[in-house]
């Protein structure tokens, strides 16, 4: 696959789980032996805790939206930066709802095999994200 293709497989993979809930797409576009490189605590490996932590942000966030800002591809790899808005309307992290909205960024690099999805490693801004649930920061602009 060329690196449009693997571009187009991410994004409709972002729009799908994150934006639109369907957290099955991942049965879809991530190859069976899927392996995600992210620590969370008591999250299953594989495609089984990618859907997890989708059900967690979406109890958490339910009308989270997120917003591709860049989309960089590199031979088998994908490089995507978003910002995400959302809804403080569930427990997350252990801290209760505000009710509040909330922001942060993400940063993803996936590899794309055969055209599936076979590693992702993420970065997520918790800190900031912890610090508006707590009422330490407001949400940046």
């Amino acid at each position: 696959m060329n690196t449009e293709e693997n571009k187009a497989i991410v994004a409709r993979f972002s729009d799908e789980f994150k934006n639109k809930g369907n957290h099955a797409i991942v049965n879809e576009l991530f190859a069976p032996d899927f392996v995600h490189h992210f620590p969370i605590p008591g999250i299953a490996p594989g495609r089984e805790g990618m859907m997890q932590v989708g059900g967690l942000v979406a109890t958490a966030f339910p009308d989270v939206h997120a917003t591709i800002e860049d989309l960089l591809a590199d031979g088998d790899k994908v490089v995507e930066r978003t910002s995400v808005r959302a809804t403080s309307k569930g427990e997350f992290a252990g801290m209760p709802p505000t009710g509040q909205p909330v922001r942060w960024t993400e940063l993803h690099v996936y590899r794309i095999v055969d055209g599936k999805v076979a590693e992702l490693w993420s970065e997520l801004d918790l800190m900031g994200l912890t610090q508006q649930l707590a009422g330490a920061a407001p949400p940046p602009a």
